[in-house]
């Protein structure tokens, strides 16, 4: 079993703005001791600094998730600095909104570096101080636009596709090999945070999250549930039903539905002309904050995240008691080398 929260080490990467600075508080206000990671060395002060102020205890460690050096001197840093690893939430992100056509080689070569090479990094990194500490949790956030996609963010879509078929191979290779390291991934739907106005635009106007938008402590919320309850994975906020209904049941149908102008591109653009800044080749100044500016009504509860998204399904309870079989009664915990990049 996992330790409590209150007795945990753990590494957050994206920690400067939204969801992973949410998390980084609930993780803090929780009791656990937290390496916040990002490009910002300014939000990440300001951050760490917070933190300390109401009581908790992080350090902020300035961090390039494309860099897998970076990445691994991150994970040194915080074993040495608070002795173990217990979880570690791959978290950063940018994003080009745009027809694919639009969108240029480098572009889409930068999303998938930050998006999915940056949590393959952070995978190779933390393995081996979760092997240390004999378990732990390796918590992923991808999005609900892992499981359907949707027009006009073509480079962060399939970059989440990539990290559900990649949380997937890794959460069957540690159950095989009997490794008691947890893996989950966070799937959250339209999130009030600065990711949109951080993003870069093709469209001729700034973006916006679609509607129903949800708050991002509830996507901290979870991670942190996850933390001490895993599971596969956790879809967070109402409206992910939609996404998973609509790929189950029928994707054709959906790509028609999405192909219409005033649901697939309307929901996605606001009335303000885009401002030319964003922070995917670099990071964008500021002492870093939780949530974005979206107009509209955010919601600050789930009753299906609560009840139907952190629920445990059977077959996760088969991985489980495989993975419990294949260890040897008073086995110690194995440390092994893991595939550099």
């Amino acid at each position: 079993m996992p330790k409590p929260v209150s007795e945990q080490v753990v590494v957050i990467t994206g920690a400067s703005t939204g969801i992973g600075r949410a998390a980084a508080f609930a993780f803090a206000a929780r009791g656990a001791k937290v390496a916040c990671a990002a490009r910002s060395r300014e939000a990440l002060d300001v951050l760490a600094a917070q933190i300390h102020v109401a009581g908790g205890t992080a350090i902020a460690v300035p961090t390039d998730v494309t860099d897998p050096v970076a990445v691994r001197a991150l994970a040194d840093t915080a074993e040495q600095h608070f002795g173990h690893l217990d979880t570690w939430v791959n978290n950063a992100a940018v994003s080009v909104w745009g027809r694919v056509e639009d969108i240029t080689d480098a572009e889409f070569d930068r999303v998938m570096r930050v998006n999915f090479l940056g949590q393959v990094h952070g995978v190779h990194a933390a393995l081996p101080a979760l092997r240390r500490s004999g378990g732990g949790t390796m918590i992923g956030v991808a999005s609900v636009e892992g499981v359907r996609a949707v027009p006009l963010h073509g480079p962060y879509t399939a970059s989440k596709f990539a990290l559900r078929a990649f949380y997937d191979c890794l959460r069957m290779e540690l159950a095989q090999e009997g490794v008691p390291i947890a893996v989950s991934t966070i799937l959250p739907a339209s999130i009030d945070t600065p990711f949109f106005e951080h993003a870069r635009s093709k469209l001729g106007a700034m973006v916006k999250p679609p509607p129903p938008v949800y708050a991002p402590e509830l996507v901290a919320d979870s991670i942190v549930y996850a933390a001490t309850h895993p599971r596969r994975e956790i879809p967070v906020g109402g409206s992910a039903v939609g996404f998973f209904l609509g790929q189950r049941l029928s994707p054709a149908l959906t790509d028609a539905l999405l192909s219409i102008r005033r649901l697939g591109v309307g929901t996605q653009r606001t009335d303000r002309p885009d401002n030319g800044t964003d922070n995917v080749d670099a990071p964008l100044d500021g002492p870093g904050q939780v949530h974005g500016s979206y107009p509209g009504r955010v919601l600050r509860h789930s009753a299906f995240t609560r009840l139907v998204g952190r629920r445990i399904r059977p077959g996760e309870a088969v991985t489980a008691a495989l993975s419990r079989l294949r260890r040897e009664p008073g086995e110690a915990p194995r440390t092994r080398a893991v595939a550099s990049t």
